[in-house]
């Protein structure tokens, strides 16, 4: 059972990167890709920002409850 499983995440994972090359981003037929549309906007910093503020919270996060945790095994 564990044999299959492994088989089919690996599988998965590499269905799942292959498919990643299908949604590279390419230059439109104006000659601008997704990035120069963004720095020309101005909104590239804004997703810079979101991105980064996703980050520092996920990784105050897993400092949080690894003290949690560092707590309960001092405990017993």
């Amino acid at each position: 059972m564990l044999r299959k499983l492994k088989k089919n995440l690996f599988i998965t994972v590499i269905s799942l990167l292959a498919s990643l090359n299908c949604l590279a981003q390419g230059a439109t037929p104006t000659g601008q890709t997704l990035d120069d549309f963004m720095r020309s906007n101005n909104k590239i910093y804004v997703v810079m920002t979101v991105c980064i503020v996703i980050l520092v919270v996920l990784i105050l996060y897993l400092i949080r409850i690894d003290i949690k945790i560092s707590h309960k095994e001092k405990e017993k």
